[in-house]
């Protein structure tokens, strides 16, 4: 069996992600983009499919790792026989050419070691030519090219790279991978030295502008920085996760592509970020959000890629056998095609957000929600698949519902509060007009609590964002017996589930179940915060921090039975939720200020 996945600790240069383990091995890594084919994907398979280590010869995993404070630079340290050595491993925010550099330096002793390199381009399914050149080593596969840089020796093995040297106490030894595309000249040779000190320095300046004064303060910052680079900056856009197909259980079938920007995000990935200072990056965000919905109203995706793209086909890549057997593993997503309710009043409610912090707007930006408000209110009574992507039938879904609503709601807002023009008395209808059909038939009086869907005996875990989108007061009996039922029906061992995958005969249409759903114990922190019980919410979200690994890095998911991370990892979603409820324990109210009874 390989590593865990909270045995990978992600480095990347705002446009890409490394995921580095516990052995010094590159697993994972997509070039040039994160939505590129890996060129390292042992993390599917094993180190055939494209991996390259640098660890002592011994071959043990590390004794301790770290980040340097408040950087994406990572430091990984074996304490062996012969001595102690360190591996430091960054990507500079990228300027030209993407570069992974990896600089061996001796602590003390002597220390023997080894590299070994095998680059598989598309998903580890293709072999490069290797050529050498001095200490320069060239690789090309079609469209890519790379290039290691080292003064190591370097000889060619099976296929693969080798370089076998020792490292004295206060020796270094650099190696500098650098990717461009084929048909280009190659990048100048860079000096790893002064590439480490600039990538420091901009991470040093960058978590330097975060404003936040509560609890928690290495947990929030390592969040604000791990979102910071799941953000590809030529666009804004934040990607839900740096892979694809980490399996939510272990040896089934649900295994997503995440390498893409989704529109649920938009509120909450706002809301840390403004909440923390960064006004930049938020409006980066929300201009990402514009340009990708922009057109007609009708096609709202419910995700798009990093650069707006709309069609995220869904493959199965049938040569790799998937993170520990889980297949298959999937590129693309089609999930994309869904039809979800609720992205109509996510979009409109994240829009909202950005305009209360007095983000400034496109000209065209109200219009473009005019639109959006129209189709929302001609839709609204449709079925839908929920924010979870469900793939079994469509259904009335209460969050969805809830979200149309708010959509609506913000619309009512902007015109009332900041003199925009529009249907005000229309819309102030339609939203009375959902919030009482919700309430009489999403709602189940007998068990004291909201529904997945209308009619439905099962649950779900969105339902404890009715009081923080203010559908209804935090101390409405009706989100308080929610907020019960969720822990009553949906715990896993203290954690929550997104829904019971068997509740309401399968209703998502996928054999297995899933781990604990780690947004959404966030999500319930939160609400325990919201309904008075800041002690048990407290607890709750201490609890929820343990499960960060060693490095403070969450994934999508965790197995309370085997301990361990499951999904998609580092997890943009697992990691909004850390910063926002860090937030509101720390001092700041909940999200939504309360709404009166109806």
């Amino acid at each position: 069996m390989g590593m865990r996945i909270e045995d990978y600790a992600p480095i990347g240069d705002l446009h890409t992600m490394a995921l580095v383990g516990r052995n010094g091995s590159i697993d994972w890594l997509c070039l040039p983009r994160f939505d590129s084919s890996a060129c390292f994907a042992a993390l599917l398979g094993n180190e055939q499919a494209g991996a390259w280590r640098i660890a002592p010869a011994s071959g043990e995993t590390c004794t301790r790792r770290r980040y340097r404070e408040d950087t994406l630079i990572l430091e990984t340290e074996w304490d062996t026989d012969e001595g102690t050595v360190r591996l430091i491993d960054c990507m500079p925010v990228r300027d030209r050419a993407a570069d992974v550099v990896r600089i061996v330096e001796g602590v003390s002793g002597r220390v023997p070691m080894r590299m070994e390199m095998r680059l598989r381009f598309d998903y580890g399914h293709i072999v490069p030519w290797v050529t050498r050149r001095g200490e320069q080593l060239s690789a090309v596969a079609g469209p890519d090219a790379v290039w290691l840089d080292t003064p190591a020796p370097l000889v060619g093995k099976d296929l693969s790279t080798v370089a076998e040297f020792e490292v004295a106490a206060g020796q270094r030894v650099p190696f500098v991978l650098t990717h461009h595309p084929s048909h280009e000249r190659a990048p100048e040779r860079r000096d790893p030295e002064e590439v480490l000190r600039r990538t420091e320095r901009f991470w040093r300046r960058w978590i330097s502008d975060v404003v936040y004064e509560g609890d928690w303060r290495e947990a929030v910052h390592r969040s604000l920085i791990t979102l910071k680079g799941l953000t590809y900056a030529p666009t804004g856009g934040i990607v839900a996760a740096a892979t694809t197909s980490l399996p939510e259980q272990l040896g089934g079938p649900r295994n997503w592509d995440y390498r893409f920007c989704w529109l649920r995000d938009a509120t909450m990935t706002l809301q840390a970020l403004l909440g923390t200072g960064y006004v930049k990056e938020a409006g980066a965000w929300r201009d990402w959000l514009l340009r990708a919905v922009a057109g007609d109203p009708a096609d709202l995706q419910i995700m798009y890629g990093i650069d707006g793209t709309r069609r995220l086909t869904e493959y199965e890549v049938d040569w790799l056998p998937g993170y520990e057997s889980s297949a298959p593993v999937r590129v693309g997503n089609a999930a994309a095609g869904q039809f979800q309710l609720d992205v109509w009043g996510e979009v409109l409610d994240g829009l909202h957000v950005a305009r209360q912090a007095g983000l400034s707007a496109y000209p065209q930006a109200w219009d473009l929600q005019l639109a959006l408000l129209d189709y929302l209110e001609g839709h609204w009574k449709d079925q839908d698949r929920s924010l979870w992507e469900i793939r079994g039938p469509s259904r009335h879904f209460v969050h969805s519902k809830v979200m149309a609503w708010a959509g609506l709601d913000r619309a009512v807002q902007a015109v009332e509060h900041l003199r925009l023009e529009g249907p005000v008395d229309r819309w102030r209808a339609t939203a009375h007009e959902i919030r009482t059909e919700v309430c009489e038939r999403g709602y189940d009086a007998d068990r004291r609590t909201f529904t997945q869907f209308y009619g439905s005996k099962g649950l779900d875990a969105a339902l404890l964002l009715i009081p923080q989108v203010g559908f209804l007061p935090w101390d409405d009996d009706r989100v308080v017996g929610t907020v019960d039922a969720v822990r009553r029906e949906l715990l896993q061992d203290g954690f929550v589930l997104r829904y019971r995958p068997d509740a309401d005969g399968g209703v998502d249409g996928l054999p297995g179940g899933e781990g604990a759903f780690l947004a959404c114990s966030f999500w319930l922190a939160d609400a325990l915060h919201g309904t008075g019980r800041t002690d048990e919410a407290t607890e709750l979200f201490e609890r929820l921090l343990d499960l960060r690994n060693d490095v403070g890095i969450l994934s999508e998911e965790y197995d309370p039975h085997l301990r361990r991370q499951l999904g998609n990892t580092p997890q943009a979603f697992s990691h909004v939720g850390l910063v926002n409820t860090a937030r509101h324990l720390s001092g700041t109210h909940p999200a939504k200020r309360p709404r009166k009874k109806e």
